[in-house]
């Protein structure tokens, strides 16, 4: 097959590029290195662009802005490819109330301008878009919760397993970044609901692992140990730092990509995180991170990020209903001991 994967320097997307690389796809990236703009220096994805060239035979790098629509045209329809794994994404709420441009042209416009070259240079090829559990806003704020010694977890029973995909969307704070990969979200429904396109639209939790290029305003495990390893103040926003995320290794993010791929659902919606079994609040993760040898230094501030979520993980049971192949495979201490044996490398180089 011929692959096109979005944000192919990026975490999720060169894993995409790594895996269906290993199964002797050819494999086609778009990455402007965007993230660095974004970001600055913690944001630059050059040394992972550097890895997949070495790495990656056939591996084929474009640098171009999904924003450039005349450019995403020429390209689908040039390389006409069997899938597309879009991944290239303005990432963080803080960053989005500054760059509302930016942020928006990049997540809903870029979105649709590659929808729309497929619709019409690719139409049987298969979509999938990586969503974010931002989509939900700050409504899962609503859920009764109950307050644990380090951690907060969802009081009312029938959240237990998490939140699911029939939850609105609609109708809550979402910060312009949730705002931006709602429109996204939507759009890439819409394609396979409206045009019967093979798009399916992954509302991703924590997305980690060490190939992260981790941001103070977004990668938290991969930030947290980059402040371990460079000796940097972490600061906790709000929420006693007990507020929960579930992290999901990039590895079994791009494995529901590929049962995606083999058996699409066109306009499907899953939450894809690392569910229950792999939720962590900040309290906690700073207690592994300790443990493994690792201290941290961190400045607590009363306010939160607005739109940011107090609870959130994933109920994986219509993706694992759906595709019964996919299960996660990294736990949370296959994650954390991935990050810490990199990191102590890290510190001793």
């Amino acid at each position: 097959m011929n692959i096109l994967v979005t944000g192919s320097s990026g975490l999720i997307g060169s894993e995409a590029v790594r895996y269906f690389g290993s199964l002797g796809h050819r494999i086609y990236g778009i990455d402007n290195n965007l993230r660095r703009f974004f970001f600055g220096e913690d944001g630059d994805t050059t040394w992972v662009l550097e890895r997949l060239k070495a790495e990656v035979p056939g591996f084929l790098h474009r640098h171009e802005d999904i924003r450039d629509r005349a450019v995403v045209l020429a390209t689908v329809d040039e390389v006409h490819p069997d899938a597309i794994i879009h991944c290239a994404a303005q990432p963080s709420h803080d960053l989005a109330a500054r760059l509302p441009f930016e942020d928006f042209d990049t997540n809903a416009v870029g979105t649709l301008n590659l929808l729309e070259a497929m619709r019409r240079h690719a139409p049987d090829a298969v979509f999938v878009f990586m969503s974010t559990n931002k989509v939900y806003g700050d409504a899962p704020n609503r859920i009764a919760l109950e307050e644990l010694d380090k951690r907060w977890d969802y009081a009312d029973p029938a959240f237990r397993q998490g939140i699911p995909e029939t939850f609105s969307i609609d109708q809550s704070l979402h910060s312009l970044f949730g705002a931006s990969k709602v429109a996204a979200d939507v759009l890439c429904q819409e394609y396979g609901r409206y045009f019967g396109l093979k798009t399916g639209a992954f509302r991703g939790g924590c997305l980690t692992g060490v190939n992260h290029s981790g941001a103070e305003l977004h990668g938290f495990l991969a930030y947290f140990f980059k402040a371990a390893a460079q000796h940097r103040s972490y600061t906790i926003y709000g929420y006693k730092g007990k507020q929960v995320r579930d992290q999901i290794h990039s590895h079994d993010v791009v494995r529901a990509f590929d049962e995606f791929i083999r058996a699409p659902r066109p306009g499907e919606v899953y939450n894809l995180g690392g569910g229950k079994a792999n939720s962590v609040s900040i309290l906690e993760t700073l207690d592994r991170v300790e443990q493994l040898g690792l201290p941290v230094e961190t400045v607590y501030s009363d306010t939160a990020r607005i739109g940011d979520h107090i609870c959130y993980y994933s109920d994986l049971a219509k993706l694992k209903s759906h595709y019964p192949n996919w299960s996660i495979t990294r736990s949370l201490d296959d994650i954390f001991d991935e990050f810490a044996r990199a990191t102590h490398a890290l510190v001793r180089n």
